[in-house]
């Protein structure tokens, strides 16, 4: 009998501490939440000109076509601008969650450019609390227009112009999504004595959904008085996204004719209010 006594006391001390042990760990993982990052803050690698923080997934290729008609004010000789045209054709790689590399080449100066984006925070909740996504992006890019046959001697330095951005952006519920860009931008040649080499500029932009697949967007980029040309004006771009599976569809109109960061922030010189305005679309798929 005391054997059976023993025993029993012995069971029920074992189970105790199993059960205060099951406690603690139910207490730990209720104190500990895992870390659920923020999703879907945009469908598409870029907003409408502007890049965005979305990335290709670890080992995704991201094609994009980008086309900008020529100014609708011109109206029936070249139909409205659809005689006149850039293009971009570019290619963005994800090379990990949070890095992408990519190209292109546009129509806008012969122009080749090469760029990559870091993300170096990501907004999430629970373990990790934080409110917002953070990104760099790092251009550069090479003209290879024909230089003008004026005497003036030219340099491959005079091609280049480079740019940073920083990608700050937010989803504040399941319908929007906004996002700022700060960005510096130095060009090694300008058009005229106006020019200045150093461009500062703020880009505001976003993203408000209307359906499961479809979303209205806007961007804009103010830069800071007396770095630019005279004929500088600020490039607005406003337009709606339609998703189609792997691919997404995006239809504007903007001011702008150049498709990278350098020369649409720093280089347009067409006016809403003058009806110096664009149809374009970018046209991405992913593989």
């Amino acid at each position: 009998m005391k054997k059976v006594i023993i025993f029993l006391i012995v069971l029920a001390s074992f189970s105790a501490s199993k059960a205060q042990s099951l406690e603690e760990l139910l207490d730990e993982q209720i104190e500990t939440p895992a870390t659920e990052y923020t999703t879907a803050t945009f469908k598409s690698v870029y907003l409408i000109n502007a890049h965005t923080t979305k990335l290709p997934d670890k080992g995704e290729l991201v094609f994009l076509i980008g086309h900008r008609f020529g100014t609708l004010d011109n109206g029936f000789p070249d139909l409205w601008g659809l005689d006149n045209a850039t293009i971009r054709l570019g290619f963005e790689y994800g090379l990990t969650p949070t890095t992408s590399v990519g190209f292109g080449r546009s129509t806008y100066k012969s122009n080749f450019d090469l760029f990559a984006k870091q993300l170096i925070l990501r907004q999430s909740t629970g373990e990790k609390n934080i409110p917002l996504t953070l990104g760099v992006l790092g251009v550069a890019n090479i003209s290879s227009d024909r230089w003008p046959d004026n005497g003036r001697e030219y340099l491959f330095a005079h091609r280049m112009s480079y740019s940073i951005q920083l990608l700050i952006a937010r989803k504040f519920s399941r319908s929007i999504s906004l996002q700022l860009m700060p960005t510096y931008i130095h060009r090694n040649l300008v058009k005229t004595s106006n020019d200045k080499n150093d461009v500062w500029a703020l880009g505001a932009g976003g993203r408000i959904k209307v359906s499961n697949r479809v979303a209205l967007t806007f961007e804009y980029h103010y830069a800071l008085p007396g770095y630019t040309d005279s004929d500088f004006k600020n490039p607005l771009s406003i337009g709606v996204d339609i998703e189609t599976g792997g691919h997404v569809f995006q239809l504007f109109f903007t001011n702008a004719s150049a498709i990278y960061d350098a020369a649409y922030i720093a280089e347009t010189n067409s006016s809403w209010l003058n009806g110096d305005i664009r149809l374009g679309f970018n046209i991405s798929r992913t593989f």
